[in-house]
């Protein structure tokens, strides 16, 4: 494992801490993140929204996104299994597990994953979400991996509940009602982007990710922005 990017990427979350931070590509850095120092093909994390509903947040990848509304409109899966016990569920080899999610595990197939992980995003009792990581090879993850990646989990479900200290408990169903306020935002770019460019969903999502960051701006902004007409994303070719 890469010490150095593991080190910079624990300085990065922590910086999203400490301000006014954009929590879309917060969430996104996390995934991306995972894939790139855990040895996992793809990673997602789902949030639960103020009636508690797991909603998908983020992932790193299409594919990916994908699988995960399945699942949450198949009520079936480990990503659910993990958010609902608040313990971690390993599963090396989905074949062996088609019995017990048979709809889920046919669709994860089908998009080329054989293994999975996932993590609960918890602070001791509360649950708030869940952090996946996907395999394409069946085998067992990296034992010295996984406590790496709850590290992570925790990092971000810290900095969810961090206001909760010296405010009410509906700052975080706020911040997560806006966060799925700017999905909204932030699909509705990627294929109005993806359409104009002739390119894919993933493609679009990395460009406006790119660009707002290039110029200092929330995700959120720049897709509402290029929806309305008012920005037009110079430089990327729209």
């Amino acid at each position: 494992m890469n010490e150095q990017l593991l080190a910079k990427t624990f300085v990065e979350l922590a910086d999203n801490l400490v301000a006014d931070f954009d929590l879309i590509d917060f969430l996104r850095l996390l995934t991306d993140r995972c894939v790139t120092m855990l040895d996992v093909s793809a990673a997602g994390v789902l949030l639960a929204d103020r009636e508690g509903v797991l909603r998908v947040m983020a992932a790193s990848s299409e594919q990916v996104r994908l699988l995960e509304l399945f699942q949450l409109q198949n009520d079936e899966g480990p990503c659910l299994e993990s958010f609902r016990t608040g313990r971690t569920v390993s599963v090396p080899d989905l074949r062996t597990e088609a019995a017990r999610w048979p709809r889920f595990v046919t669709q994860a197939h089908q998009r080329g994953f054989v293994s999975v992980q996932a993590l609960p995003m918890r602070l001791r009792d509360e649950v708030v979400g869940a952090l996946n990581l996907f395999g394409v090879e069946p085998g067992p993850f990296d034992p010295a991996a996984t406590p790496i990646a709850q590290a992570l989990a925790d990092v971000a479900t810290i900095s969810l509940l961090q206001q909760r200290s010296t405010r009410r408990s509906t700052v975080l169903n706020e911040q997560l009602q806006a966060a799925l306020d700017s999905r909204v935002l932030i699909e509705q770019a990627k294929g109005k982007f993806a359409e104009r460019r002739g390119t894919d969903m993933e493609q679009a999502f990395s460009a406006l990710r790119g660009y707002a960051r290039s110029h200092n701006r929330r995700l959120s902004d720049v897709a509402r922005d290029f929806i309305d007409g008012s920005e037009p994303l110079d430089g990327l070719g729209v």
